[in-house]
């Protein structure tokens, strides 16, 4: 059968196109944490939307699972074949045009394969903003990034990517094309297929094209770094914050002393301007009236936080360079601790009025269980997401705490997040990483629902098998 599907495949997009085991395919088959590792029966690009529609139609009739993939910077093993070598890797990197841009509609059209970073030029050079903005935007895509409902940095002011998606191009499992990309804000004619489909992760259709929204690009914009003695403080900054600056605010990221130590440790060159404290907050304003008004919101903000010891010590991007290097800092974590090794990483969300308590109770019984234990935390915390993860103690092997420990820490992490009613994925998705996790917290009901809808929408369970939801028998 392997023999006349690849044949078939090869009709559908032609023999260049169709990678098979004598190709390397290892770019394909192991996830950007070096974590999953599969094995692909074929890698398949096509390079348009009926020629995608073919493959599934292909695989469908040869009952042959399929694994959409974008840009492969997925951190939960969403994107990459499993071990079985019977799954078709349906790469979309060709898929990679901006189709349209309405700038009278605030809309831009681009295919699933574009990366973020393409699709953000795009709208600039159409004097327009698109406001996704996360640290794999110069390799992630635009398909990947609605299929997680990814978030990133200007969440709370813009919010995640479904936010941001006005419309959408799919094929579905049995092979038919929707159309979906008309760029309206309102349509009131039934079930919501377009929110059906972002945050699916490639388990219901694959996202072929979509109708993003644009905004007005601001006329300036200011970024600060303050030095916080507490989460508490943290969170009293952000409310002064939001009551100055309203919906100015454009981001208010977070970042405990050890990860901000990591930096300093693994990438000595990024500069970091404030000593290290318990806390620092990264703030950044976004203005319509220019920089002068922006600048004295600004700073109005920060004499009233440093009166009232909100903060301890602030500084103000001079230039556009240096607000770029504030966020570099901010953005450097991730490969600073890759650099320590690996890690227990989790991707959470609680009230923001919450943060503070979890971190305290859960940090604690952290170093009670694994004394010694070494926090990255750090994140967003304006809508109340943190990446809370967790490294080994000093002179542990990494790998093995990480094989060891890693059952232990999550339902630790896990059980606090629960009892204060915030989630186990916040904005990097379920996978394989979290199905287990999934099935096991999510309410009944709601899997339930969520079942049915997978069954409506894929019978024979082509599309991304075992990704967010676990079928009952694992």
């Amino acid at each position: 059968m392997s023999a006349s599907l690849i044949d078939a495949l090869c009709a559908c997009v032609g023999t260049a196109q169709v990678l098979t085991e004598g190709a390397d395919l290892s770019a394909y088959e192991t996830d950007w944490r070096k974590r999953w590792r599969g094995r692909a029966l074929a890698v398949v690009r096509p390079g348009s939307t009926g020629e995608l529609a073919a493959v599934v139609r292909t695989c469908a009739a040869h009952g042959t699972p399929i694994v959409a993939q974008g840009g492969n910077t997925g951190l939960v093993g969403a994107g990459v074949p499993d071990a079985s070598g019977r799954q078709v890797l349906l790469s979309l990197t060709r898929l990679n045009r901006i189709r349209a841009i309405d700038r009278a509609n605030l809309t831009l059209t681009a295919e699933a394969g574009c990366v973020l970073q393409a699709v953000q030029q795009a709208a600039a050079d159409a004097g327009l903003l698109f406001p996704l903005s996360l640290a794999a935007e110069g390799s992630c895509t635009i398909g990947g990034n609605l299929a997680t409902n990814a978030g990133g940095t200007q969440v709370l002011r813009y919010g995640n990517a479904r936010a941001l998606c006005l419309g959408l191009e799919a094929v579905t499992a049995s092979g038919d094309i929707w159309h979906g990309l008309a760029g309206l804000r309102k349509d009131n004619t039934g079930y919501d297929l377009r929110d059906l489909l972002i945050g699916s992760e490639g388990t219901l259709a694959i996202i072929t094209a979509a109708t993003l929204a644009l905004h007005p690009r601001p006329a300036a914009t200011l970024t600060a770094l303050a030095a916080c003695a507490s989460l508490d403080a943290c969170v009293a900054l952000l409310a002064a914050a939001q009551r100055r600056l309203g919906p100015g605010l454009t981001g208010f990221e977070v970042m405990n002393e050890f990860s901000l130590g990591l930096v300093a440790r693994h990438m000595p060159q990024v500069r970091q301007p404030l000593p290290r404290g318990p806390w620092t907050a990264l703030v950044e304003l976004s203005d319509h009236e220019g920089e002068a008004h922006a600048r004295a919101q600004f700073e109005g903000l920060l004499a009233e936080t440093l009166a009232t010891g909100k903060i301890g010590d602030a500084v103000v991007a001079e230039s556009l360079a240096q607000s770029r290097a504030l966020w570099h800092l901010r953005e450097s974590i991730p490969l600073a601790q890759s650099a320590e090794g690996l890690n227990i990483k989790h991707d959470i969300s609680l009230p923001v009025s919450h943060i503070p308590a979890f971190c305290a109770g859960t940090g604690a019984a952290l170093a009670a269980r694994w004394p010694g234990a070494r926090l990255v935390n750090f994140g967003h915390l304006g809508d109340g997401n943190l990446h809370y993860n967790v490294q080994a103690p000093e002179g542990i092997d990494a790998a093995a705490f990480l094989r060891d420990e890693e059952s232990a820490v999550n339902a630790l992490v896990f059980n606090a997040v629960t009892a204060m009613g915030g989630s186990i994925s916040a904005e990097h998705g379920i996978g394989v990483l979290k199905s287990e996790e999934l099935a096991r917290r999510k309410d009944p009901t709601a899997l339930a629902m969520m079942w049915a809808i997978k069954h409506a929408l894929d019978p024979q369970g082509l599309l991304n098998p075992g990704r967010l939801l676990r079928p009952p028998a694992a």
